[in-house]
């Protein structure tokens, strides 16, 4: 009897086994299926180039005919609309400039949840406000699907290079499933809690960002006016406690780093308007919360200054030339 009882076990232990194994095989075998990708713009087209790269297969869609070409010819298959994307896809990444955007694309005519397949699994990179991500997971959540917010810092060479980082959130059952795409273009993949803390980490990575660029621009501009070589006080600010992200990998002033937007006509990297964007989302929620960010809010009015002179589709490190300009008025 005993023997027999050992016999069983044994057998469900290796049917189990041998399940385990299936699933696994299954899940290495889907690992590899269609990726829908929703916006093809500065970021987007590099992050969708190296999903092609790791070997996945891309669906993509972008508004503008002419953002898609690239990506086609690196091949990808393009669709005619968000819904059409959904409709192929199971899993999707968006990357998109604003709020109604965002809305749109999901929640339009023509959006993904018009046609999204139960289970899919939604990953929204854009920035974004908090509140707008919970609303879009709640309006996937009744079509069946899972949205994750898992907007990226690091910019357009960080995009290009596969090493942004990825400030993620929504259900933690589903964080793994999303790390194994968002690895694929970045190095550091952060889950940060329920849906919107990734909007949240974002918003307030900029808003120090922000402050720290005009920093930066100012304190390089006063030791140019008192007779500093730029290369000298970036090397100096460099090995100093006046050191940031700023300073030392993004430099604002033109002819002091090498590919970096200050030295190309600040052509290329992160638009002013789209930072004044994420620092108006800063300050809305600054004001819902009741939390003093004084910096914060110069900071706001700077870029929003720059986007009125037409500063606004120029890197936002041009608060160097803005601030040049503003001493010559």
């Amino acid at each position: 009897m005993a023997a027999l009882i050992r016999r069983s076990c044994s057998i469900v232990y290796n049917y189990s086994k041998l399940a385990t194994l299936s699933m696994v095989c299954s899940r290495s075998m889907a690992s590899k299926t269609t990726v829908g990708f929703v916006g093809l713009g500065n970021m987007g087209n590099p992050m969708a180039k190296n999903l092609l790269k790791h070997g996945y297969p891309v669906i993509a869609f972008d508004v503008f005919p002419e953002a898609c070409k690239e990506i086609q010819d690196s091949g990808a298959q393009l669709t005619e609309s968000p819904a059409d994307v959904a409709e192929r896809a199971d899993r999707i990444i968006t990357m998109l400039p604003s709020s109604p955007n965002a809305i749109e694309v999901y929640t339009g005519a023509n959006g993904i949840l018009k046609k999204v397949k139960k289970g899919s699994l939604l990953i929204d990179s854009s920035t974004i406000d908090p509140a707008i991500s919970k609303e879009l997971a709640k309006a996937a959540e009744k079509t069946g699907a899972v949205f994750m917010d898992a907007p990226v810092s690091g910019g357009v060479g960080a995009a290009r290079a596969g090493n942004l980082t990825f400030m993620v959130g929504g259900v933690e059952q589903e964080f793994n499933a999303a790390k194994e795409l968002l690895t694929c273009m970045g190095a550091n993949v952060v889950y940060c809690g329920e849906v919107g803390t990734g909007q949240a980490a974002k918003i307030c990575n900029n808003m120090l960002l922000a402050i720290g660029m005009i920093g930066t621009a100012e304190t390089m501009n006063l030791g140019i006016r008192l007779g500093l070589d730029p290369k000298l006080l970036a090397k100096i600010l460099n090995m100093s406690s006046g050191r940031c992200w700023s300073s030392d990998t993004y430099n604002p002033v033109p002819g002091v780093m090498e590919g970096v937007p200050s030295s190309n006509n600040y052509q290329g990297g992160f638009a002013t308007t789209l930072m004044a964007k994420d620092l108006g989302l800063a300050q809305d929620s600054a004001t819902a919360t009741k939390t003093p960010t004084p910096l914060g809010s110069l900071s706001h009015q700077v870029y929003r200054i720059m986007c009125a002179k037409g500063y606004s589709q120029k890197d936002f490190s041009a608060v160097f030339q803005f601030l040049r300009e503003e001493e010559n008025l």
